[in-house]
């Protein structure tokens, strides 16, 4: 008990004062160490090389660059016009187009940030010429944002799956169904808002028009297929599949689009490498808390508090998915990973709970988490790319909010929707 008020003192104490998460982890770490009579700085260093010394992280930076590659080389772009020829011309059809791209950007990236930054850059400009709201437009675009992680190829499964030892490619398919509900809900949630809002609508494209955008867009719609149906296939692991996805999109980019240019190749390269430095450093540092969690059995200890919820697996399911909401808003997203999986999977375990579910679930109220306030980060992408006050997007998001959280209310109270399709596929 004293163990995990240290960790959690610590912890505080250092995002109080400023300190990036990455080394407040170390910190707590270091903390819970001297705490237990068995500092070793040699032992930090080697845990810390574990941590990241993993195959499985190895899709991060491929998956990463891939999303960049697809920015830079026309891909999303394509997309983006391809939503708008499809469904521009309905009442409010810049709100579905948003949702459409969204959900195929997601299927290619796997990062809300990207996403929601690649939407909001292109569709806001659009949206604000035609008289739409544009709080209420840059909450449903960060709303959209979230499916990415939700969604394989996902890098919060990746980063969870390690963590927790869970098997990747199962988190990958039993992701696919929740993420296309989280759609449909916005799809609901966008068409109550602005049947009664007058604006404007894009001029209906004929169905020649429709398919040279698919036409256009068809090797962006390749990707997921040749992702999903490669690791369905058992062709290649999710890592492989990391570097399957970064070939494929920089030779779209480079060779079949040529709209990746030495310099913008320079740009991906450096920005993936970027993201990627700060994703490892988190993991390096979470490594170091995680060992000590586990040296000091403090999920025994929170198993002994959560006892009598055992028996009703759905009591505790819920009681740990509050958690989460509570723990998200104030951390980001793979911080709450890192941090809480070693702590809640054995709980989940010891209850009966099917880890891949509770994967899902575990990283679906996470990145829900990322548009609700205080923190919010991709609140925040929206609110700078669109030039919107932060309150104007929360309030806009706030329907959005309450329609991922009911597909999160439905996929705990029957948690078969995500079990039964994830075998299939597997």
């Amino acid at each position: 008990m004293t163990t995990l008020v240290v960790f959690i003192v610590v912890l505080i104490a250092a995002l109080l004062i400023g300190t990036p998460i990455a080394f407040g982890l170390i910190l707590s770490g270091i903390a819970m160490m001297w705490w237990l009579g068995m500092l070793d700085w040699q032992l930090i260093a080697l845990q810390m090389t574990n941590g990241a010394d993993s195959f499985p992280l190895l899709a991060i930076p491929f998956f990463l660059l891939a999303g960049e590659a697809m920015n830079v080389g026309g891909l999303s772009r394509r997309l983006v016009n391809f939503g708008l020829t499809l469904v521009g011309h309905l009442k409010g059809g810049l709100g579905y187009v948003a949702i459409v791209t969204a959900l195929l950007l997601a299927s290619l990236s796997g990062s809300a940030i990207a996403d929601t930054a690649v939407l909001a850059g292109m569709l806001i400009p659009i949206m604000r010429d035609a008289g739409y709201n544009l709080g209420r437009s840059a909450g449903l675009i960060s709303a959209g944002g979230i499916i990415a992680p939700v969604l394989p190829p996902s890098i919060g499964y990746i980063v969870f799956g390690v963590a927790g030892g869970v098997s990747i490619t199962r988190l990958f398919m039993a992701g696919i169904v929740p993420g296309l509900l989280m759609a449909l809900s916005l799809a609901v949630a966008w068409w109550l808002l602005s049947r009664k809002e007058n604006t404007a609508v894009l001029p209906r494209s004929s169905w020649k028009d429709v398919g040279k955008a698919a036409i256009d867009a068809g090797f962006a719609f390749m990707l997921p297929v040749i992702i999903i149906g490669g690791l369905k296939a058992g062709i290649f692991t999710p890592t492989e599949a990391g570097v399957v996805a970064c070939v494929y999109a920089l030779f779209i980019g480079c060779f079949v689009y040529r709209e990746i240019s030495l310099v913008k190749l320079y740009h991906c390269f450096v920005s993936a490498v970027l993201t990627t430095s700060a994703v490892m450093l988190l993991v390096a540092g979470a490594s170091i808390t995680a060992y000590m969690i586990a040296i000091a059995n403090i999920p025994a200890e929170i198993v002994g508090w959560l006892g009598p919820l055992r028996e009703s697996p759905l009591l505790l399911m819920a009681v740990m998915l509050l958690l989460l909401i509570v723990i998200g808003t104030a951390l980001d997203f793979i911080p709450t990973i890192l941090i809480m999986t070693p702590v809640l999977l054995p709980i989940a375990k010891q209850a009966g709970i099917d880890p891949v579910y509770f994967g899902v679930m575990f990283i679906m109220t996470a990145a829900i988490s990322l548009i609700t306030p205080p923190v919010g980060a991709v609140l925040n992408v929206a609110c700078a790319v669109a030039k919107v006050r932060y309150m104007d997007v929360v309030r806009g998001a706030v329907p959005f909010i309450i329609a991922q959280f009911a597909v999160l209310v439905l996929l705990w109270l029957f948690p078969q929707i995500v079990i039964v399709p994830a075998r299939w596929l597997y």
